[in-house]
């Protein structure tokens, strides 16, 4: 396994505050109770630590990403590809000031967003009320995914095909990635 140095070095100053570790998703994340805070692991060309609510820290050195800038809200990273760039000190204060932002009971608001709509799916619906019954059945999360599912597509012909498809799975009460989950 690569990165085991790097990762073994971040998690020796992890292990210095009083966060203690969980297995979550396979991988060890550093928690304030049931609270997740930080975690590390190593990627193809680089390894990260995360900080579960490091929108909230004041990142003065500036070494903090989003990784997935327009999805992801509270989630920041810290990028590395050997020791010598990782700043121990600084990462202890990091670590200090995510563990005070936690205390501190510091989080986003969600944001409603908007309902996504599709003209076309609205005129199936409208069309066949039993449809439109086992799709308002559906919680709005799943709905939600079909819409954007649909909407994702340029091309109408793509749209139609995907709704087509998708109706026999409505109708069995059942969201478009159900099958992905346990």
């Amino acid at each position: 396994m690569e990165w085991i140095k790097e990762i073994s070095f971040v998690e020796s100053i992890i292990e210095q505050t009083e966060l203690t570790p969980q297995i979550k998703w396979g991988t060890k994340v550093y928690c304030l109770g049931k609270a997740k805070i930080v975690a590390v692991g190593g990627f193809k060309n680089y390894v990260a630590i995360w900080f579960y609510k490091g929108v909230f820290l004041k990142d003065g050195a500036h070494v903090l990403i989003n990784a997935q800038e327009g999805k992801t809200k509270l989630l920041r990273q810290w990028r590395f590809t050997s020791i010598g760039e990782l700043n121990p000190d600084l990462l202890k204060l990091y670590i200090e000031e995510a563990i005070a932002i936690e205390k501190q009971g510091v989080t986003l608001t969600p944001i409603q967003s908007t309902v996504v709509q599709s003209a076309l799916f609205d005129c199936y619906i409208t069309k066949y009320k039993v449809l439109s019954d086992a799709f308002n059945a559906l919680p709005p999360y799943k709905q939600k995914e079909y819409v954007e599912h649909f909407e994702q597509a340029k091309q109408e012909k793509t749209k139609i095909s995907r709704i087509e498809k998708a109706i026999p799975m409505i109708m069995d009460n059942k969201g478009l990635n159900d099958k992905y989950k346990k």
